[in-house]
């Protein structure tokens, strides 16, 4: 898990650093440097499942937000047949960076899951050891 952790901090800081030229850095900056923060503690073995909690139901609504907004996932799958949205780095159409932020979102929730569960496995075996 520490590899794991430390992965994904160094990706979701580079993802942060990359969001200087979007429409709301100031939204997504810290929405991946949170998901950075947490892999970072989880990479000293530190775990906060509180704090994965609240991660995962702020993004898991952001990302509830993102399927049905106008021109979000379920836009991109019914109008526009999934096309591309990997096909080039600049957003020219407005479900492109929508659906884009859904998947980032799910990437976040996917990483904090997988933390919660190893944290909540530790927490287990700990009290175990101590009876």
């Amino acid at each position: 898990m520490k590899i794991f952790n430390i992965t994904w901090t160094v990706l979701f800081i580079l993802f942060a650093a990359v969001q200087y030229n979007d429409p709301d850095p100031y939204v997504w900056m810290p929405i991946y440097l949170y998901g950075a923060f947490m892999c970072w503690k989880a990479s000293k073995l530190q775990f906060y499942p509180s704090g994965y909690v609240v991660g995962i139901l702020v993004y898991a609504g952001y990302a509830v937000y993102k399927m049905f907004d106008e021109n979000g996932l379920i836009d991109w799958i019914r109008f526009h047949h999934a096309e591309n949205i990997a096909e080039t780095m600049k957003a020219e159409k407005p479900w492109i960076e929508e659906t884009r932020e859904f998947f980032g979102l799910v990437i976040l929730i996917g990483v904090l899951l997988m933390n919660w569960f190893y944290a909540k496995k530790k927490m287990k075996q700990a009290a175990g050891n101590t009876k």
